[in-house]
This record gives C-alpha cells, structure tokens and sequence, in this order.
C-alpha cells in the first residue's frame, strides 16, 4: 500500500467511515459526549498534519510566474464567489444549508489538489507554489464574503467565542507548529524523512473525524436527509462549471498546457478541511452545515477522480 493508493481509494474508506459512525450513533447514543470531545483532538492534529505538507518557505516561488498566478487567484477568488453567490440565492430558505455551500466552495484546496493534479499529469511543481499563497488567500477572505452574502445580522451570530476558538485553535495554531517543523525539518535528511511520514496522516485521521461526526450526529443527519439532494446537485453542478471556466480562463491568459491543468484542479477542488472546524462550531442551529460539507468532500472526491481522466484527455490535451 502506497500513500497514492490510499488517496485513490479514499472516498470509498469515507463512506464505510460514515455507514459505520451511523450504526454506531443509533446503537450506542451514550458515546456522544466522547466522540464530541475526541473530535476537537483529532480536527487539530488532522489540520497539522496536512499543512505539514504545504510548505510555507515556497511561497516566493509562486510568484514567479505572475500570469498564472493572476489567473488562478481571480478565478477562485473573484469569478468563484460571484458563482457561488448566484448558487446559494437558489438553494431552499435555509442557512444552514446556504452557509455550508458556502463556507465549502470559497476555499480552495491546498492539499489533494497537489495529488490530482499530478495524477492529471499538471505541472505539480506549479501546484505546490500556488499552495501556501492559496491558503493565505481564504483565511483572509473568507470572512469577507460571508459578510457580503448574508450580512451582518447573520455573520455577528456566527462570530461567536466558540468560532474564533475553533479559528484560532484548530486552524492558526496547527498553521503555526507545521511552519516551525518545516524550519526544524530543514536541518537534516533524517528530520525530514518525519514530514514525509505524517504525510500518510490526513486520510486516515479524516476518515476518523468523518466517523466521530456520523456516530455523534446521526440523528440529525437522518433528519435532514431530504434536504441534502439540493446541495448535492450544487456540488456536482459546481464542479462541471468548473471545467468550462478553467477552458475560458486559460484561452484568455494563454496558459501552457501543464498550467492550464493546475488551474482546472484548482477550481474544482476544495478545502473542507480548514472549514470543517468552522461548521463544528457553529450554534445548534447550523448542525446540518457539517454534513453539507462532508457531502462536498464526498462528491469532490468522485469529480476528481473523473477529472484525472477528463483534464488530460479532452480538456486540456497535448499539442
């Protein structure tokens, strides 16, 4: 079993991850409590190890190309919220469901966008510059839009002491400690050999995390099952817009092939990762937008795959 084999068949571990947690969740309710602690626990060390693997230091290296730099930030930071925003004004009245839609499709991914993109046969190198600046990017800008989409009646609700908690602990504080062991790491070969052992971590730690909110959740996800096709439509829509979008951006910047196959991962593919905390700690109204994200991820996960194939082969083909 190799870390590429894990990642090619991970969708499939999330969902026995989640039947799993769902019969676990019906039969042994008293668990909750437990599983609700544990689950703080393993987001952080879920979110350290995964930006172990963004290196921060490369962050020089992504401005050296400036026109596809320019590219990929005012396509998932300009054109991406005006189309998300166009989504969610047709989704059912609902915030939480609107405000999972959205938390989810205004960030990026930064990690297994590296993965699919050298599996799509992108410039990878061009994928882990783009990274660090990528994250940087949606921490900043993510509060923004929420403001702008649902107002500030809505954003004052959601910024409670449990959310700047989660922001601060879960999302700040692992972005911290994986800087200070990539500079550790720097020093020898050996040191650097842990960076690459962890970077096996994140799948089996978010199939944990999925499982520990299907067991601790599971009534509400029962409860709303309904109501989740429209989100899901979202999804899959989102990402064949995607596509499209990639070919527009692309001609009209005059990337390269491998560029332009970077771009159309990164459009595609988003951070569920860094928003998952933020959805934990919403007020207990917002319950339903944790399961919002993780059908994302789930989708996404499937879109990737058919892109892997798609972008290579009858998107962006070699000359």
């Amino acid at each position: 079993m190799t870390k590429q084999h894990l990642e090619k068949y991970q969708v499939f571990i999330y969902i026995a991850a989640i039947l799993t947690g769902l019969v676990i969740g019906v039969f042994f309710t008293g668990l909750k409590p437990v599983f609700e602690t544990l689950l703080w626990l393993t987001l952080g060390f879920l979110l350290y190890t995964t930006f172990t693997q963004i290196s921060l230091s490369k962050l020089k290296h992504a401005f050296q190309d400036v026109r596809f730099i320019a590219t990929a930030l005012t396509g998932n930071f300009v054109l991406i919220p005006l189309i998300v925003f166009g989504m969610i004004s047709l989704l059912p009245d609902n915030d939480a469901i609107r405000l999972g839609v959205a938390l989810v499709l205004l960030v990026p991914c930064t990690d297994w966008f590296i993965t699919f993109t050298q599996l799509g046969r992108g410039e990878t190198e061009r994928a882990i510059a783009f990274s660090p600046l990528s994250l940087l990017f949606q921490i900043f800008s993510l509060p923004i839009y929420l403001f702008l989409f649902f107002g500030n009646e809505l954003t004052v609700t959601l910024a409670t002491n449990d959310m700047l908690l989660a922001f601060a602990g879960i999302i700040i504080l692992p972005l911290i400690i994986a800087s200070l062991t990539e500079k550790w790491a720097k020093s020898t070969p050996k040191r650097q050999q842990f960076i690459d052992r962890i970077g096996w971590m994140p799948v089996p730690l978010l199939t944990v995390v999925i499982f520990m909110i299907s067991a601790s959740q599971s009534q509400v996800l029962f409860d709303a099952t309904a109501i989740l096709w429209y989100p899901a439509i979202c999804f899959v829509s989102f990402l064949i817009i995607m596509v499209l979008l990639a070919k527009v951006l692309s001609k009209l910047a005059n990337l390269q092939v491998g560029q332009a196959r970077v771009l159309a991962f990164s459009l595609g593919s988003r951070n569920s990762f860094v928003v998952l905390p933020l959805a934990l700690a919403l007020p207990e109204m917002f319950e339903i937008t944790v399961f919002v994200i993780v059908l994302q991820s789930l989708i996404e996960l499937f879109g990737m795959a058919s892109y892997v194939w798609l972008i290579p082969n009858m998107v962006f083909t070699q000359r």
